[in-house]
Formats: structure tokens, C-alpha cells, sequence
């Protein structure tokens, strides 16, 4: 096959084929720098088409083969030009072991092989990488997830039905035209050009661009695998941390739907990769950015430029390092975030904050909306305060930060903030820095009217023009938080449960401020408040509930910081 002129030296080969064990063709598009090789290379698999490869947040591979890598990016099974069945996660380990292999063996590779890629082409390095095959010497998994089910698709019980949804049907449109199956890639196509809409259908496993018998399960099998177990864990790494033995350079979003998973994958493999070498050699950026793009703006916020972090060049220096051996990533902090609030970025060897600051939740019982009176404390209730309360109703239920649309960034809540179902709690003023670094917690003392419940918390920054910009979000599930005790309606429980991880500096004159609701839709499922599964529930069975927040010497509600040095008050 004649290879295009890329300009500069640098040709294309496209349509190179690589036969598994099983008889699966991959296929895959190599770009070859200036001069005649061999030279390390670049690996990238993924479902997408290897012709965009990954270049919505990534150079175009011709501009890494410039800097002198061999560039491969290959359509996985069942995708683009390869041939077989497509099933999310399910066959990556074993094919990016043989691809591995048979890439190793090309004319074009001196045998010195990274992978690189963001979302799923971030799964695919570490399914890969826990088969430890030969030659493979780093990976940088980006926005993704190590642990399918905590960090891609579910969070503390409540499914992330929007992120879910969404990508389910892109997915399945794809293998509806492999298949032919006319009447059900229009259903796929017509629901695609509304995605954001898709979640609002009930009951959503009856989605009627889900339902055609002919189309693969896998969007199915996500929604009806409701626990963690044997189901995710088989596709995963999440008990075989020990299998990865090689360096990652992880990259996480704020406001990304996969942000959990990519903090959680750095954390588990900075603590338990099968190697020391490996544990020492984990890195962590993690940026103010939605899944697409990563850049200075997210939601209705300007985050300044310095958020436009050049990822390409990092990239290149962190293989550089590995595959070149130029020693050039050495002097790379462990954890590189950029800190909400003065929209800069900072460094640290370890991710963990000093100390812990605790705020409790006082009112005098009409904490409803940030027109109440519900404020956040240093000093905890002395007597019995008056409860809050507030009424959840699956069919009106509060919408998540970016709406009904559950657009992601640091979204101005306060016109969200003005409802009655949702109950608002807010600092003082700080009087000086404070920096967050972490995973905040609440500890919540409620009563609930239905044996079947969830609760929220939702962190924000009020800043002095009354902007109360979004921060980062938590959700428990009653089935979740207490599977191993009874839950009863109209008992009082301590729920404990995390937000997902931040970090912000609240300067003095701004103020923070706690969310406390029963639903974040359609970023989370809504709980019907039934013995009815949230994927069957629909509005015949719906039903609302009264919830109860205690504040009282024997029953705390309270918020707690990971904080870096003091407390703001």
C-alpha cells in the first residue's frame, strides 16, 4: 500500500491489519516520522474511528510522529475496520496483549511501546497493561476509570443515568448499522440528535432505542447490574491492581462524569501496584475541565488562561522520559491540580489534605431554599434545634447542576437555590484563605417517609455578587448506604457519605455553601421511593417523601473539608 504524505517527513500507512488467536482482524492507521526507524512508539485502541483518534483533546498523531514516534491507532473489536463483536471493556485485556505482541514484531517499532488515550481509549491501557505484555513500558490513562462500576457508572449506589444513557446510545448506533438494523438505528439516530432528553423517559430500561432484541445488551446489562461484583469486576482492574507494573500519568477533570474513577485509579495504583517501581511512578494532573474540552472555559465560568494547560507537551515529555530515556519528566511533581478560586495551578508529592474542618448544619428549622435560614457553623448545636424539612417528589424532582440538561462546570446554582425542595446551608464570610483539597463529607442525621431514599450534597462558593458557583456533588442511596442494615421509614439514620473529589481556595468575603436534596436528576437516577427498581420505575410508581434533617447535640449533621493548613473562620 502506498503511504500518504503527511508533510515534514512524516507518512501514513493506513488500513494495517493485525490477526488475533481467535481469528478477530484489528485494524489499525501508522504514521512514521522523518527517516528510516525503527522508533518507539505510540499506542492508542479505541471505538470511535481510528482516523479522529482521540484528537478532540489530543494532537493529530502526525504532529507526535513529528517528535519522532512510531503512531498506532487501532479500531478495537467489533469497531471501524475490525472485525468481531463489540462489547464494551469485555475483550481489551487480550486483544491490546496480542496487538501488543504483534506491534513489537513491526518493522517500524524498536520494541519500546506507551499507550496513550482519554475515556474509553483509557480503559483500554489498563486492561492492556494488567495483561503485562512485553515492551509495554508506560501508559497515560485519561479521564476514565480503574473500578467500572464506582468510578464509570455508578456513584454510592444511584446510576449515572445521564453520562449512561448517552454514551450507551452512541455506542449502539455504530453496531445497529453493522448489523443492518434499520428500524432500530433510526430510533438510535432520532434519540441521538436529542441525547440530552433521553434521560427523562421512565421507565428508561424500556427506552425504546434500547429495546430492539437484535442489538447488543450491553446498555441493558449496565442497567440491570446494580451492585458491584463478579459482572464489572471480570472487565476491570479493580481486583488486580497488582498486575500493573509500569508508570501512568493519570488526568482528571473536575467537572468530567468520570472524575471519581480517575482519581480513585491513580489512588489505588499509587497504593497498590504490583510493583514498587510502578507505585513510586504514578502521576496525577488534575484540571478545571469537562470531558470535551479541556481548555479555559467550563459551564458559564472563564477559569483564565492558565487553565489551557499545553497536555500535548506533558504527554510528550512523560514518554519522552520513559521510551527516550531523557530523563525529562523527573523533576514533575507527583500531583499537579488546579485550585478553584484563584484559578492556578499547584503541586504536591501526595494526595491528601493536613487536616479536616468540620461545619455543622444549624437553622431554625426553615432551611428551605437560600431565602431560609439555614447556615453552616464552626460550633456545633447545644440544644434541640428545630428539624428541616423538605418534601421529595420523584416526578418534580431537583435537576442536577448544569439542569436538565446535567451540563457539566462550576454552573451558578443561585436560581436553582430558590426552590423549597432542597434545603441551603451557608458560612460566614471566610476572613482568610482556606484551601480544599479532596473529598469533602457529610455526616447527615435524617428521618425519612419512605423506606426507599436518597440524599444529595452539593458544594458551593458564594462569591460577594451572590454567584453561587458549583463545586462538586455526592449521592447515597438508602439501598447502597445501609445494604447491610434495616432501613425503616420514619427512624432516624446517620447518613455518611462522600462528595466526589475538588479542590478550591475560598478567599476571604466568600462564603460556602451545602445543597442538602433528595435528587440530582438527570446527572443521577431519581429513586422512585418504592420497593419498584429506579430502571423499571415510572410515574405509576412514584411516590413522594417527607425527609426530616436533625441538628442537635444527639443527632449532628455536619460538613467536613479536607482542608490544606487553617480553617477560613
Amino acid at each position: 500500500m502506498a503511504l500518504v504524505d503527511c508533510g515534514n517527513g512524516v507518512r501514513l500507512e493506513r488500513g494495517t491489519t493485525c490477526s488475533l488467536k481467535d481469528g478477530t482482524i484489528l485494524v489499525s492507521d501508522h504514521y512514521y516520522p522523518p527517516g528510516s526507524g525503527p522508533w518507539p512508539t505510540l499506542f492508542m485502541r479505541q471505538p470511535y474511528g481510528r482516523d479522529i483518534a482521540s484528537t478532540v483533546v489530543y494532537a493529530h498523531p502526525v504532529w507526535f510522529a513529528r517528535h519522532g514516534y512510531h503512531v498506532a491507532i487501532q479500531d478495537v473489536r467489533g469497531r471501524g475496520g475490525s472485525s468481531g463483536e463489540f462489547y464494551p471493556f469485555r475483550n481489551e485485556g487480550r486483544d491490546g496483549e496480542e496487538s501488543i505482541a504483534w506491534l513489537r514484531a513491526h518493522p517500524a517499532s524498536n520494541g519500546h511501546i506507551g499507550m496513550y488515550g482519554f475515556s474509553y481509549q483509557g480503559a483500554t491501557q489498563l486492561l492492556a497493561a494488567a495483561e503485562h505484555p512485553e515492551g509495554l513500558e508506560c501508559i497515560a490513562p485519561h479521564m476514565t476509570a480503574a473500578d467500572l462500576y464506582h468510578g464509570w457508572f455508578y456513584h454510592q449506589g444511584a446510576l449515572r443515568l445521564n453520562s449512561t444513557l448517552g454514551w450507551g446510545i452512541q455506542m449502539l448506533r455504530e453496531d445497529a448499522r453493522r448489523k443492518d438494523l434499520r428500524e432500530a438505528s433510526a430510533r438510535l439516530e432520532e434519540s441521538w440528535r436529542s441525547i440530552r432528553a433521553q434521560a427523562q423517559f421512565a421507565p428508561y430500561a424500556a427506552h425504546p432505542a434500547l429495546s430492539d432484541p437484535a442489538l447488543p445488551s450491553y446498555v441493558q446489562d449496565w442497567i440491570l447490574h446494580r451492585e458491584p461484583g463478579e459482572y464489572w469486576s471480570a472487565q476491570d482492574i479493580s481486583t488486580r491492581y497488582d498486575r500493573i507494573r509500569i508508570p501512568a500519568l493519570h488526568i482528571a477533570g473536575w467537572f468530567d462524569a468520570y472524575l471519581e474513577g480517575s482519581i480513585a485509579g491513580y489512588e489505588a495504583l499509587r497504593n497498590g501496584a504490583g510493583t514498587e517501581f510502578a507505585r513510586e511512578n504514578q502521576f496525577l494532573i488534575a484540571g478545571p475541565w469537562v470531558h470535551i474540552p479541556w481548555g479555559d472555559r467550563a459551564g458559564d465560568a472563564s477559569l483564565g488562561e492558565s487553565a489551557n494547560l499545553d497536555t500535548d507537551t506533558l504527554l510528550l515529555r512523560w514518554f519522552n522520559h520513559w521510551l527516550k530515556n531523557t530523563g525529562e519528566f523527573a523533576s514533575e511533581p507527583r500531583v499537579r491540580y488546579f485550585a478553584l478560586g484563584p484559578n492556578e495551578w499547584r503541586r504536591c508529592n501526595e494526595w491528601r489534605a493536613d487536616a479536616e474542618c468540620a461545619l455543622y448544619l444549624r437553622s431554625e428549622g426553615n432551611a428551605n431554599s437560600r431565602k431560609g435560614d439555614g447556615w453552616l457553623s464552626r460550633t456545633p448545636p447545644n440544644c434541640e434545634e428545630p428539624r428541616d424539612v423538605f418534601v421529595y417528589d420523584p416526578e418534580v424532582p431537583v435537576v442536577a447542576p448544569g439542569g436538565l440538561q446535567a451540563l457539566s462546570g462550576p454552573f451558578d446554582q443561585a436560581a436553582a437555590e430558590l426552590g423549597n425542595n432542597a434545603l441551603v446551608y451557608t458560612s460566614e464570610p471566610a476572613f482568610r484563605d482556606m484551601e480544599v483539597l479532596g473529598r469533602p463529607r457529610v455526616r447527615v442525621h435524617v428521618a425519612t417517609a419512605a423506606a426507599h431514599a436518597d440524599f444529595t450534597a452539593k458544594l458551593l462558593r458564594v462569591v460577594p455578587s451572590g454567584r453561587a458557583e458549583f463545586l462538586c456533588i455526592g449521592v447515597a442511596r438508602s439501598s447502597w448506604l445501609f445494604r447491610d442494615a434495616n432501613y425503616a421509614a420514619d427512624e432516624v439514620h446517620e447518613w455518611s457519605f462522600t462528595l466526589e473529589p475538588i479542590a478550591f481556595v475560598l478567599r476571604p468575603g466568600e462564603c460556602l455553601r451545602l445543597e442538602i436534596a433528595s435528587s440530582a436528576f438527570p446527572l443521577y437516577d431519581r429513586n422512585p421511593g418504592t420497593t419498584v427498581s429506579p430502571q423499571l420505575a415510572a410515574e405509576w410508581s412514584w411516590t413522594r417523601s417527607t425527609q426530616q434533617v436533625l441538628h442537635s447535640p444527639a443527632h449532628l449533621s455536619l460538613l467536613l473539608l479536607p482542608i490544606q493548613g487553617g480553617a477560613a473562620w
